[in-house]
């Protein structure tokens, strides 16, 4: 055996590879994914102001890509509404060319802030920032099933009702093929033999007739380029990262399982260059394909995600007018289905929100008002994050207590200051003292309190200031290391000249 053949043997086998029903799992879930990626990425095209084509492609290159270079396995990337929103403005003004070098760009600046450390901030994300990203996602994913409902045949109802029965009712049989590729496999059979009227993936818009070829943007390479584009970059790169790391938190959660979210960050760069050279609109991670494919099909590995990306472009180049045949009701009744499962019932339950801290409650309630406002996860989550710091500066601000004892011999009064010293808090701590009536030696012990910023030593001078001004002497003792640190190279320096 060769070293390169003793190295192979000692590798771990992916599970899909070690076992066949992971494997018919993972494929299967795949092509489920596919089917329901095609109506999605053909409305954000349209979203984008693109031809259909320029997001289906960037669909099948996200997910083929991201396969080999995300940090987390399972979960889908591929053409969104997000993105659409960011580069609908630039490809309406500037046209096709500009998009895609936009995409380009901003994947650039994906890599640069994975490789700063930007995934690492996702540690300051609430949980209850998250739970209003889960279910305002839910009811996004739901409203988005709304055009298709309203003034359309009345045999779209019963489909849907049928679609949904299948897949809830099916896994209570056999889970050996997805619950929802059966139901949409005999809707398009009863469509297509019944010869019904009702809307179909066709209808959406029109499907590529051939592949994506690689080539660079049709832009003049100018500094005037750099400068149009580089707002959009930046925005695709913040909306992109914010969103695919949310969702891979989510699926962590789901899958009891971690994830590489640095390598999730420059892989969605990676991913984004690519398909912005295949002329492609750019993307993210999408959270109703990838619960469809997590928490719906079970799937669990990287082949999943491949094989979405691969199904996706065979189904549309390949077999376009079989696809076309697809009734919408079908899709719509996975979509539902995807949207219940991913609310978070839990969260508004009456016991639940009886013994939940009302600030809790509230910036849930904020960041789902925010995402469904908008449309936008990535808005939606920064407003929770800046609510939930206001709240929790609120609540700390109050956590500081001053005690305070007169020495036995009368002579000097000693202060004992317990919590957290920051802006919020050391606003009132000037007033805690009795100036006037203290005797000529004061003593603040800080043992059991923390400096964390510039608002608190000054506060402390503003203290000494005022014992000083009545011809009286304050010893603060106590400090721990870093407060003693911050304290001796900012106190009395922070004045006015």
């Amino acid at each position: 055996m060769s070293s390169s053949q003793a190295v192979a043997s000692r590798l771990p086998r992916p599970p899909w590879l070690a076992s066949p029903k992971v494997f018919r799992t993972e494929v299967l879930a795949g092509l489920v994914v596919a089917l329901a990626l095609i109506p999605e990425a053909i409305s954000f095209s349209i979203l984008a102001g693109v031809d259909p084509q320029v997001g289906l492609f960037a669909s099948f290159t996200m997910a083929v890509v991201i396969a080999f270079c995300g940090g987390r396995p399972a979960m889908i990337s591929a053409a969104t509404g997000a993105i659409a929103l960011v580069v609908a403005p630039l490809a309406k003004e500037h046209g096709l060319g500009f998009l895609v070098a936009a995409v380009i760009l901003g994947g650039l600046i994906q890599i640069v802030l994975a490789l700063v450390g930007v995934a690492k901030l996702m540690r300051f994300i609430p949980r209850s920032v998250m739970v209003g990203f889960v279910n305002s996602l839910a009811i996004l994913v739901f409203m988005a099933q709304l055009p298709h409902l309203i003034g359309v045949p009345w045999l779209v109802y019963p489909m849907v009702a049928v679609a949904l029965a299948i897949i809830v009712g099916l896994p209570r049989l056999t889970a050996a093929v997805p619950a929802p590729l059966v139901a949409i496999v005999v809707l398009t059979a009863v469509t297509v033999a019944a010869g019904l009227a009702v809307p179909t993936v066709g209808d959406e818009g029109a499907l590529p007739e051939s592949l994506p070829m690689f080539g660079l943007p049709d832009v003049p390479y100018t500094l005037d380029t750099l400068k149009l584009i580089a707002p959009y970059a930046l925005g695709i790169a913040l909306v992109g990262l914010m969103e695919s790391l949310m969702t891979a938190k989510l699926v962590d959660d789901i899958t009891d399982t971690p994830s590489n979210k640095t390598r999730e960050s420059w892989g969605q760069g990676v991913a984004n260059i690519v398909t912005g050279f295949f002329g492609g609109m750019g993307g993210c991670a999408m959270i109703g394909q990838t619960m469809i494919n997590v928490k719906v099909s079970g799937a669990r590995t990287r082949l999943s995600t491949f094989t979405a990306g691969v199904f996706l472009l065979f189904l549309v180049v390949a077999l376009g007018d079989i696809v076309a045949l697809i009734p919408m009701a079908a899709l719509v009744a996975v979509m539902i289905m995807v949207s219940v499962s991913t609310f978070d019932w839990h969260s508004i339950a009456p016991a639940t929100l009886r013994r939940m801290p009302v600030g809790e409650t509230v910036v849930m309630v904020v960041t789902v008002a925010a995402v469904v406002a908008t449309g936008n996860l990535a808005i939606g989550v920064v407003i929770g994050v800046l609510t939930a710091m206001v709240i929790f500066a609120r609540r700390v601000a109050h956590l500081v207590e001053v005690t305070s004892v007169l020495d036995p011999d009368g002579g000097t009064r000693i202060y004992s200051v317990q919590g957290e010293l920051f802006f919020a808090s050391s606003n009132d701590l000037v007033h805690q003292f009795d100036y006037p009536g203290d005797p000529d030696r004061v003593i603040i012990d800080l043992t059991r309190a923390h400096i964390w910023d510039a608002s608190s030593v000054a506060a402390l001078d503003a203290v000494t200031t005022k014992y000083a001004s009545r011809g009286k002497t304050v010893e603060i003792i106590g400090l721990n290391q870093p407060s003693a640190r911050l304290h001796g190279t900012l106190a009395g320096r922070l004045g006015s000249d």
